[in-house]
């Protein structure tokens, strides 16, 4: 270990080697930068959702369609918005994520057996 407490290669677990190595620290930079600014936007429509229920019952009981309001097509957005950013995620995953974890494990696969 060096004099900051930084590993060096091939010091501690295999995990722990795995987890210092460069390329896991650039796929957990990928996840986040996808994970946290979805769920922000993603919390935020939720919380309009609610505010707009609180604060908002004329707005949101607006007739738009037979007994279909405003407020009933803000709730059921929430579920599609749900599968969307699901959808979204997957394409990432499998574009951007899935390729750099099994880079790792093929890098470090004969260190497991």
């Amino acid at each position: 270990m060096t004099t900051t407490g930084e590993r060096q290669p091939g010091e501690g677990t295999l995990y722990e080697q795995i987890q210092a190595s460069p390329e896991f620290v650039e796929l957990r930079r990928r996840l986040r930068r996808f994970v946290f600014p979805m769920s922000g936007v993603f919390l935020v429509w939720y919380l309009l959702y609610v505010l707009l229920a609180a604060y908002e019952p004329e707005f949101m009981s607006i007739k738009l369609l037979g007994n279909l309001n405003v407020g009933l097509l803000i709730g059921v957005l929430q579920f599609v918005s749900t599968f969307v950013i699901t959808t979204v995620y997957v394409r990432y995953a499998n574009k951007h994520l899935d390729p750099a974890a099994e880079q790792i494990r093929t890098r470090f696969e004969g260190d497991i057996r």
